[in-house]
């Protein structure tokens, strides 16, 4: 006679009792093997971002030890340069406010310095009382869908088009997109005393007007302002908010040239103007500028912003971080932090945009900010515009992998007994 679903039913035979012992074994050692050895990455973090527990399988993706990073790493450690600019700017936000967020695109660097393009939903874990506790996070590996959404990229582009009426459409929109971009961009730099300056903008489509944008000016005395920043979205309605966040950068560095002051400003204005129907926000880094006899001092703030590279007059080449600068126009009462930086002579600072950063090298792989860094580190003691004219070059070669317009901003000082530009 053989066993039914109801214990109560039946005679009870010979080593049920084991049997049930067995299976409730199998099951929590089941409950533990789902865990360690899913087909994603688990990772638990406490508030602060110390990880606290982290599954087999995410281990074995990067290739560390569990002692390695429980209690003694944290999660944004991970993360390329770039990613803990997201983290902090975007993700750490999300969290806080919403207590979960979902589908972010990130990449991890593996142990072996490999990267590894993943997509992350994190929740926050609440104590009974409500106060957060740990944050959860599941990992997925993202490498075959990036191929994926390549080859998508390249069939769009293969498909064929009505090419008379399309060329037409294609001049008159590129000749309207040329206008506006150059009325939102300065048409020539000034000329700084005892500096040397040099921009460029390399847009990505000459359909769609970006929201990359940059300027330098005058203020009272001897100080310069200027700025660099990336407005969200593309077309006519990003161009808006690129002419009012220029407008009111200048407008605020003139009423108090303290970069942490203006960004607050322009967080004040854009928050308020978008917050409704139409959110919109930018990155930004605002600096104002004193030269001397001997150099020049810069006080940088940033929002959300790509790090700058400072070339020293020795070659030694750095990426400048930027800590607790928040998204401009998302949050009202947005945090932005400053740092101050010396240009002596031979010195020479790069401000850009991500376009350059998120850009596709004709291997299809990211340029990175650790890349760009290599890059100029290998031009060696550099002047503003022998920089600029470099990455314009590195630009052009990426062909149709640059998929956002990118603006370029460099400052020098000529070096002792040299000459300026």
């Amino acid at each position: 006679m053989s066993r039914t679903g109801d214990s109560t039913s039946g005679p009870h035979l010979p080593g049920d009792d084991n049997a049930d012992t067995v299976f409730s074994a199998l099951l929590e050692d089941s409950a533990e093997d789902l865990y360690e050895n899913a087909p994603c990455g688990y990772l638990s973090t406490l508030m602060d971002g110390t990880i606290a527990k982290i599954n087999g399988t995410l281990l074995g993706w990067l290739g560390y030890e569990r002692e390695n990073l429980v209690g003694r790493k944290h999660f944004a450690d991970l993360l390329t340069v770039g990613g803990r600019i997201y983290y902090e700017t975007h993700i750490w936000p999300m969290l806080s406010m919403h207590g979960e967020a979902g589908g972010l695109a990130l990449e991890l660097v593996r142990a072996d310095r490999s990267r590894l393009s993943i997509l992350v939903t994190s929740v926050v874990k609440a104590g009974p009382d409500g106060t957060p506790q740990l944050i959860r996070t599941t990992i997925f590996d993202a490498t075959d869908r990036r191929a994926y959404e390549q080859e998508l990229q390249r069939a769009r582009y293969a498909a064929d088009l009505e090419r008379e009426k399309a060329e037409r459409e294609h001049q008159r929109v590129q000749k309207l997109v040329t206008t506006l971009q150059r009325s939102l961009l300065p048409p020539v730099l000034p000329q700084v005393p005892g500096m040397e300056v040099a921009a460029y903008y390399h847009p990505a489509s000459a359909e769609n007007v970006g929201g990359d944008f940059y300027d330098l000016f005058p203020l009272a005395g001897d100080r310069w302002g200027f700025f660099l920043g990336d407005v969200s979205g593309k077309g006519a309605s990003a161009a808006a908010v690129t002419s009012l966040t220029r407008y009111t950068l200048r407008a605020a560095a003139v009423y108090d040239p303290d970069p942490i002051a203006v960004l607050e400003n322009l967080n004040t204005v854009l928050h308020h103007r978008y917050r409704n129907d139409e959110p919109r926000f930018c990155t930004v880094v605002f600096g104002s500028l004193t030269p001397g006899m001997d150099g020049a001092e810069l006080v940088l703030s940033t929002g959300g912003h790509t790090p700058a590279v400072l070339v020293r007059a020795d070659g030694t080449t750095t990426l400048i971080e930027y800590r607790g600068g928040m998204l401009v126009g998302a949050v009202r009462k947005a945090k932005f932090t400053s740092v101050e930086i010396r240009l002596l002579p031979g010195d020479t600072v790069l401000f850009y945009t991500d376009g350059l950063t998120e850009a596709r090298t004709r291997g299809r792989e990211r340029f990175s900010e650790e890349q760009l860094r290599d890059l100029v580190a290998d031009l060696g003691p550099t002047t503003a515009p022998a920089l600029i004219e470099a990455i314009t070059a590195v630009l052009a070669g990426f062909g149709d992998g640059v998929d956002d317009d990118t603006a370029l901003l460099a400052m020098s000082i000529p070096p002792a007994g040299g000459q300026q530009a």
